[in-house]
């Protein structure tokens, strides 16, 4: 979270949602003189209970008032040549040359294993990495949709597909949801002209996390209860690849409901999703894990841990994660999100010493994300404003230059 950034997007963010100043303290319950104070950048930090109410109070994620791990390049820009090329790859140029025919070493499930790479970079955040394979992804992808047998270019549709949803949620990282849902919405076409049934209800999942980003959380909801109804009455939940993309489409839905105050009713559909997730393990494996959704025991009790923090219940999250084994297939992104988020529960009851542990077990195991998950620092400079530092704190803020 960059210091003088945090009013200026509070601001922004509380005008999207046309509340006054006076409307967003009686949501929130934070002072009208705090929040006057942080627009007006007369304050340019806020403790970790203040930003959960504020981002409760306007209906958002807490990411949206500090920032998600930026998609960028070293040189520190996030629109530079390097995106460029990814925005000219989602929107081709207009009247610009027709696909030429593949390379005569082209192959298709080389193509595919190079999109799945892409996948595993996203989670490790490897954003630059990601950014630099795009383009050529795809522009082989749309090449591989106008040559060859009617099978072979619904082949080349469903990984168009992948490699523009890829697109999408890099567009999410960097803040651009409007490029996010445009490169979506290309995915979604390319998805009905390709023979995966999964691949639509996966992107729809993806549109959802866009929409909650925008704070359009009743769009969110209803496309994923919609995808997920739809998927069920296909019977597309019946392999472990379906059920994993409808779990994943229930927990977006949970999300939903959560940020639109519904809490019970998030709670009731995590618990459903729970018992479905005990299903995946005894279903005839599918493809390849990382081009489909996430969705297994793990990742329902981290998103349930998630909704418990964010919703001011602290113990209950520390409680859902205590002794919790991840299984080999959860992504850095989401060990990175467990562990950040049981960090706050320990920040929120006080307990410092605690909060610093889990921020040291995850520097050992994705200091990448540390690095550019602005919530880390938030949580780590909350922890060196106390007057008396916990043991490791000074490492950690030296870490995240909290301590500059």
């Amino acid at each position: 979270m960059a210091k003088d950034d945090l009013g200026r997007t509070l601001r922004r963010v509380r005008r999207l949602a046309s509340l006054t100043q006076e409307e967003l303290a009686d949501r929130s319950g934070v002072s009208v003189d705090v929040i006057r104070q942080l627009e007006q950048r007369r304050k340019h930090s806020a403790r970790l209970p203040t930003l959960h109410a504020l981002a409760n109070g306007l209906g958002v994620e807490l990411t949206t008032l500090l920032g998600d791990p930026p998609a960028v390049s070293s040189t520190g820009e996030n629109d530079g040549p390097r995106f460029v090329a990814v925005r000219r790859a989602i929107m081709p140029v207009l009247w610009g040359p027709e696909p030429e025919p593949p390379a005569p070493d082209f192959a298709l499930d080389k193509l595919r294993g190079q999109i799945a790479d892409g996948w595993t970079q996203y989670h490790a955040a490897e954003f630059d990495a990601v950014m630099k394979a795009l383009p050529d992804l795809i522009s082989d992808a749309r090449t591989a949709t106008a040559w060859g047998e009617d099978r072979d270019r619904r082949a080349g549709f469903a990984a168009l597909g992948k490699a523009l949803q890829l697109a999408g949620h890099v567009a999410v990282r960097m803040g651009k949801t409007d490029l996010a849902l445009t490169s979506l919405e290309r995915a979604i076409d390319a998805a009905g002209q390709s023979s995966d049934p999964l691949l639509l209800p996966m992107i729809v999942n993806s549109m959802a996390w866009a929409y909650q980003r925008q704070g359009r959380l009743e769009d969110a909801l209803h496309i994923a209860l919609r995808a997920a109804a739809d998927m069920a009455a296909a019977g597309h939940d019946g392999t472990a690849d379906g059920l994993k993309v409808w779990g994943a489409l229930t927990m977006s839905a949970a999300t939903s409901a959560a940020r639109s105050g519904d809490y019970d009713r998030a709670a009731a559909m995590m618990e459903t999703a729970e018992k479905e997730a005990a299903r995946v393990s005894k279903l005839p494996e599918g493809g390849d894990n990382r081009m489909v959704s996430v969705f297994s025991p793990s990742s329902v009790r981290i998103e349930r841990v998630r909704l418990a923090v964010q919703y001011g219940h602290p113990y209950d999250a520390l409680a859902l994660a205590k002794g919790m084994r991840l299984s080999k297939d959860t992504p850095p992104s989401w060990r990175t999100w467990l562990l950040l988020d049981v960090a706050r529960a320990h920040t929120d009851i006080g307990d410092a010493a605690g909060a610093v542990k889990t921020l040291e077990s995850l520097r050992r195991v994705a200091p990448t994300w540390m690095q550019h998950h602005t919530l880390a620092v938030a949580i780590v400079r909350d922890l060196w404003a106390l007057p008396n530092h916990p043991p490791g704190l000074g490492p950690l803020a030296e870490f995240l230059g909290v301590n500059e």
